[in-house]
């Protein structure tokens, strides 16, 4: 993976670097809390504001998949060439975790005017049942949203294929149905088994040493890109061009710095553009700015993410996974600078 530009000294980036630590409403890939480094980058919007990227790689990714997220933060807060867009906005989706129905009415509830929903389904320890209960639950709260599901990859191929047809039978359409099985062989199996639902492919791409693989097995109608495990917003663009697929950007579970830069690439997507997997933040019980880039009228800004001074101290990550953090840092540079 090489950086998207000439790397900031080593030295340099650990001094711009804030480790944080932000708690989260609701419990979300098995986490309660969500570490994030943030970076006050070098570069500058036009309009004189400071630049800040985001490096959050989930802390189980090693050196050689994380270098990717720390070349996506540098991009966004070094290069001075990348456009970053002031004004607008992209339209986004809620995110409904594997909770229980009861609790679909409540998740909902954080996202202002989202039309569309995401949910999460295959979750370890759950059935088949409880997603068929959660998706009802959020047909019930919102019957005329456009409906996704997420299986993380959770599903064998004939538990995909059985789990898509048993919401087919339950009279539920799909927008897409996120990352059924694991691999691009599998996606291509439960592609062909099930030919009406549209089969969308995310970590196929994102955790692939060859992101475009899954576009020319003919393995998925639909990409998920995120701008920070594909190296950037550039480089994720070009994903989904060279794929000549249709295409989702998503978050990562990011802070609303993060959520900017997934935003920044949503806007430069070609038509027709779907709901970003940007509205995040609501699972969030605090952020490092002011006002959190939660979704206003189902969209989020493209407007700076600056964090606030106070807001950084108060969610400062204790002192030994700050050192961890910034041990990962000098580990994907010196990969970045090979």
């Amino acid at each position: 993976m090489a950086a998207p530009l000439p790397l900031p000294p080593l030295d340099e980036l650990l001094e711009r670097a804030r480790v944080v630590a932000l708690p989260l409403a609701t419990r979300f890939r098995g986490v309660v809390e969500r570490e994030a480094v943030l970076f006050e980058g070098s570069a500058a919007h036009a309009d004189g504001t400071p630049v800040w990227s985001e490096f959050s790689p989930f802390v189980e990714y090693r050196p050689a998949e994380a270098a990717a997220w720390l070349a996506a933060a540098i991009e966004y807060g070094f290069d001075p060439e990348l456009e970053r867009r002031l004004d607008g906005s992209v339209e986004v989706n809620a995110t409904v975790p594997a909770v229980a129905a009861d609790e679909v009415a409540g998740v909902l509830a954080r996202y202002d005017g989202c039309r569309v929903v995401k949910v999460k389904v295959a979750e370890r320890g759950q059935s088949l049942a409880d997603d068929l209960a959660r998706l009802e639950a959020v047909r019930d709260a919102l019957p005329d949203a456009r409906l996704r599901i997420d299986a993380n990859a959770g599903w064998s191929s004939p538990e995909a294929v059985t789990a898509l047809r048993a919401i087919a039978a339950a009279g539920i359409e799909l927008e897409y149905a996120e990352q059924p099985v694991a691999g691009v062989e599998g996606l291509a199996e439960v592609r062909r088994a099930v030919p009406g639902v549209r089969i969308a492919a995310d970590e196929a791409v994102r955790k692939a040493d060859d992101p475009l693989a899954v576009a020319r097995a003919g393995a998925a109608d639909h990409v998920i890109v995120k701008a920070q495990p594909l190296g950037g917003v550039r480089r994720a663009a070009e994903v989904v061009a060279a794929s000549g697929l249709t295409a989702t950007v998503s978050s990562a579970l990011d802070t609303s710095v993060g959520i900017v830069m997934g935003a920044q690439l949503a806007a430069r997507l070609p038509e027709p553009r779907y709901a970003a997997g940007l509205a995040t933040v609501s699972l969030f019980a605090a952020d490092v700015v002011r006002e959190p880039r939660r979704p206003v009228a189902g969209r989020i800004a493209l407007a700076p993410a600056v964090p606030d001074e106070a807001l950084l101290r108060e969610h400062a990550a204790p002192a030994a996974r700050r050192d961890w953090w910034l041990e990962r840092i000098r580990d994907c540079w010196e990969l970045l600078a090979r």
